[in-house]
């Protein structure tokens, strides 16, 4: 815990769509004090300029040479895959009161060579992955307090996690063939949207992208193992929608024997019982990404189909709240031990 009242905070990478997600969430908790806003661009230009909801008098846009490294107890890190790491190289073994939480890939992946076929980008920090934690906090909030790098989980990666991962420890669905559909608005894919999809009308079609090599699907693999262990086989099926936000994830899964749909969601409501985010609505509930914008909730609806033993589970987020910042804000307070729920109205 810091010796002051409140945390002294940078964000970097600052004006990008979960940067300023980050900030506005930021601005309104009590206990933190945003001492750096940081972006390489529009330096000295007020946050607000970039979005209007941010109503709080914060500091001008700087760069990053301009931090005072010695006052901040807490960075984090909203940049591109591949930037976060040579920061967190550079300042961890210096300022040893700092900590780190990263909203890239950077730390994500525990394997450096598997991070580098995914991402295309060396890992130029190694040794630091090891002091890394990964952390959607229902899942694992216990040692989040025992590391200094906390890697904040991809968008779909926490849609498919906090419903799959109860169902699989406790036996409840077969494991060798699960099939995952999600659909994201198109913030999902960041402020380069149009480079990466040039020529695809985004913004009126529904678009599929890359069903055999998504990059979240190593991460996504990675972390059921480890929380299960059990090697679970599974198709990813990502699609762009012409929103803005909102991610909504539709698992098939086929039963173990005996198993109903009302066991399924018996179980997630036991699971879940104590979450202050996680909602598992009634058994055959319609759900909608429209549920959650703008909050850090995931909704969860356990859906029965016409073919025996056959379930579909609904999972629905916000893609930049509780699939980006303000999964990073949940797991700032458990990371000072503050309530999980502090500065979410």
């Amino acid at each position: 815990m810091p010796k002051h009242n409140k945390i002294n905070i940078a964000v970097i990478g600052a004006t990008g769509y979960t940067g300023l997600d980050l900030i506005l969430m930021l601005s309104k908790h009590p206990n933190v004090k945003i001492v750096n806003l940081c972006a390489t661009k529009n330096l000295g230009k007020k946050i607000n300029f970039f979005d209007k909801r941010i109503k709080k008098n914060l500091p001008k846009l700087s760069s990053v040479q301009k931090i005072n490294w010695s006052i901040l107890d807490l960075v984090f890190l909203s940049l591109p895959n591949g930037e976060s790491q040579k920061l967190v190289k550079k300042y961890f073994h210096a300022y040893k009161q700092l900590k780190f939480i990263d909203l890239s890939a950077d730390f994500r992946i525990t394997n450096s060579n598997l991070y580098k076929k995914n991402y295309n980008i060396e890992h130029n920090a190694k040794k630091l992955i090891k002091e890394s934690f990964y952390s959607i906090p229902e899942l694992n909030n216990k040692i989040i307090k025992n590391y200094r790098i906390i890697s904040n989980p991809g968008c779909y990666p926490t849609s498919v996690q906090l419903p799959l991962v109860p169902l699989i420890k406790n036996n409840l669905i077969k494991t060798d063939d699960i099939t995952i559909d999600t659909k994201s608005g198109f913030s999902g894919a960041g402020k380069n949207l149009k480079k990466k999809f040039a020529h695809r009308n985004l913004y009126s079609s529904v678009f599929a992208y890359s069903t055999k090599n998504h990059r979240h699907v190593c991460e996504i693999d990675q972390q059921l193992y480890k929380l299960t262990k059990k090697r679970i086989n599974f198709s990813f099926n990502p699609h762009l929608l012409p929103t803005y936000r909102g991610i909504l994830t539709s698992i098939y899964v086929h039963t173990k024997k005996n198993k109903t749909g009302r066991i399924l969601r018996a179980n997630l409501l036991k699971y879940y019982k104590n979450s202050k985010f996680v909602k598992i609505l009634k058994l055959n509930s319609p759900l909608g990404s429209g549920n959650v914008l703008n909050t850090n909730n995931c909704e969860i609806s356990v859906c029965e189909t016409r073919v025996k033993n056959k379930i579909v589970i609904f999972s629905a987020i916000d893609n930049l709240v509780k699939g980006a910042s303000g999964q990073a804000i949940q797991n700032m307070n458990l990371l000072f031990n503050y309530p999980e729920h502090l500065g979410f109205q």
